[in-house]
């Protein structure tokens, strides 16, 4: 079984050596790509160390400018799908911690009998700590309005930590998502559920970032209501229609 596990990064060094040891230490079976968008801090010089040590096992996708979330895990999966043909399972997820790597095993084996897997905060016995009030207030307020527009039947819908079957990732149009910042999270969520793919959720407890920087702006806040209307817009119009299940 060949797994593929998923880690942009920008400005990560100080979390890239412990992250990729405790990915590395959970699922012995998978592969890591980083997707280095030129950080400045070295931290794509850092993964290239890796890879001198562990070919096998960890790669690196230097990018040349930061382009955005969105952006670097479109790449990611179109060179995931190209180097891994043989992929079954693809995770990704966070450089910072807030997504424990011991989680990597039960969502693997929730995948087996789903086309995507959440790692949910906000599903039965998920939590969130050390964020601040308004941040969960927000994070809370964009999953009720994204599944009031879009319909996806999901609890935490701007979820980062999530393990793709390879042949959902193949299915999809990647070219054509049209968001970049943390809507990406939403938008790709929505495209698999409305191929006909299941969707579960595995709770999980989400800690915020103990190094580095939260990457959240207004800019990307405000891309996400746009994208997730105009989503709910077309599905209102009957442009949206979910495909029967797989």
């Amino acid at each position: 079984m060949t797994v593929v596990v998923v880690i942009p990064t920008y400005n990560e060094r100080d979390n890239l050596d412990p992250i990729l040891d405790a990915v590395l230490r959970a699922l012995p079976e998978a592969c890591v790509l980083v997707v280095d968008d030129a950080s400045p801090d070295g931290t794509g010089q850092l993964a290239d160390a890796w890879v001198e040590r562990m070919p096998e096992r960890v790669s690196v996708l230097h990018r040349p400018e930061k382009k955005g979330l969105g952006a670097a895990y479109v790449a990611a999966y179109q060179h995931v799908l190209a180097r891994w043909p043989e992929a079954q399972f693809v995770f990704q997820m966070d450089a910072d911690f807030s997504h424990d790597p011991v989680y990597l095993r039960p969502m693997l084996e929730a995948a087996q009998g789903a086309g995507l897997v959440i790692g949910s905060r906000y599903t039965r016995g998920g939590r969130v700590e050390n964020w601040p009030f308004q941040r969960l207030l927000l994070s809370r307020m964009g999953t009720w309005y994204a599944r009031l527009a879009t319909g996806l039947p999901v609890t935490d819908c701007t979820a980062g930590f999530k393990c793709y079957r390879a042949e959902v990732l193949r299915a999809m149009n990647l070219s054509g998502i049209r968001s970049n910042g943390y809507c990406f999270q939403i938008e790709t969520a929505y495209r698999v559920w409305q191929a006909g793919f299941s969707v579960l959720e595995v709770p999980i407890v989400f800690r915020e970032r103990e190094r580095g920087h939260s990457k959240l702006n207004k800019t990307i806040a405000v891309e996400a209501v746009r994208v997730v209307t105009w989503l709910g817009i077309r599905r209102l119009l009957g442009k949206e229609r979910r495909a029967a299940t797989c």
